[in-house]
């Protein structure tokens, strides 16, 4: 009942903070000029953008198989595509989420061990850091005073206004109060802990089993294809963003640069701790395009078109890789 209710409050809070998200990025905006924007949508690029999309999930799925193959397990490939669309359609619900998901249901179908699945998807999680960092250091380069300009209004100025205001609060008070009170339950938590070492510890089994699922990056038996594919998966992110532009008439004509620019301040939104990128994404890609010229109306039109059709992909293809998987489990069930 605690564990329902506590994560029950978590998904209510992230959702909250998502559509505050979401009211900061149309605070202002005449919503019904964005909706006005859509009528003149070029739905070949949007389907083609959708496609792109799609070629990087199989594409994604792919590379999860080269890095599960060294812990000695080979699962077919619909099995991990289907386990990853699930994963991302639990993290609609709630962030991180479908990591764990998409190792358990993995673990069902391809009888993979769950912890060791766990390593892999840390692997594949730092992997992307990396290449994001990698395409934020690219927008620098190529746009040193528009990325600069962004992250000067956008994160650090409003940032910092916030901290000062925090600071010069009773907030800020508050905040120290729960710190320690955050402080003592984990020491409490930690003498409980070593109250009950004697006891068969499931935590050490499962660190192993990551530690066995990390070790599996240095066993790559086709490295080259698995560099293939995670430089091919950004590229697909890229023309995903590139060719929703050419969707609307009014960033139809932005060029790749930012293309690229919307790739990673987009994929700073998605990794926000909200459900789905919502509101995030919203902000910062809106925001973002101001900075081409674009109005906000135009950058809200763009970030709400790029984000709806990729949710609803996700929708639906996660939704298909449950009814799959369900009859999947059911057929291997005894009668």
């Amino acid at each position: 009942m605690r564990t329902t209710l506590t994560a029950f409050l978590r998904y209510s809070l992230l959702l909250t903070i998502g559509i505050l998200l979401l009211w900061m990025a149309f605070r202002g905006i005449d919503v019904q000029a964005t909706i006005n924007e859509f009528h003149n949508i070029d739905y070949g690029w949007l389907a083609l953008s959708i496609f792109v999309s799609i070629i990087a999930f199989f594409s994604r799925a792919r590379r999860w198989n080269l890095l599960i193959h060294p812990l000695g397990f080979r699962p077919k490939l619909t099995d991990t595509s289907n386990a990853l669309m699930i994963g991302y359609l639990a993290n609609l619900a709630l962030p991180r989420l479908g990591e764990v998901t998409r190792c358990g249901t993995l673990h069902r179908t391809g009888k993979v061990p769950f912890d060791m699945l766990l390593g892999t998807v840390i692997v594949e999680r730092v992997l992307d850091v990396l290449c994001l960092g990698s395409c934020l250091v690219l927008t620098a380069w190529l746009e040193y005073e528009r990325l600069g300009d962004f992250l000067t209004t956008t994160i650090f100025a409003p940032l910092q206004q916030k901290l000062h205001s925090v600071f010069s609060s009773a907030g800020w008070w508050i905040g120290v109060l729960i710190l320690a009170a955050v402080v003592i339950y984990s020491f409490w938590r930690r003498k409980k802990a070593q109250a009950m070492k004697d006891k068969p510890s499931k935590i050490t089994s499962l660190f192993n089993g990551i530690v066995q699922g990390l070790r599996a990056a240095r066993n790559i038996d086709r490295k080259a294809e698995f560099f293939f594919h995670t430089i091919l998966i950004w590229i697909l992110y890229f023309l995903m963003s590139y060719t929703c532009f050419k969707a609307l008439p009014a960033t139809a004509g932005l060029t790749w640069q930012a293309g690229l620019f919307v790739l990673v301040v987009g994929g700073m939104g998605m990794s926000a701790p909200v459900q789905g990128g919502i509101g995030a994404y919203h902000l910062l890609v809106s925001r973002g395009l101001l900075l081409y010229g674009m109005t906000t109306v135009h950058g809200l039109a763009f970030a709400t078109l790029m984000h709806t059709s990729q949710t609803l992909l996700v929708i639906f293809m996660g939704s298909i890789s449950m009814m799959l998987v369900s009859l999947h489990t059911a057929k291997k069930k005894p009668s």
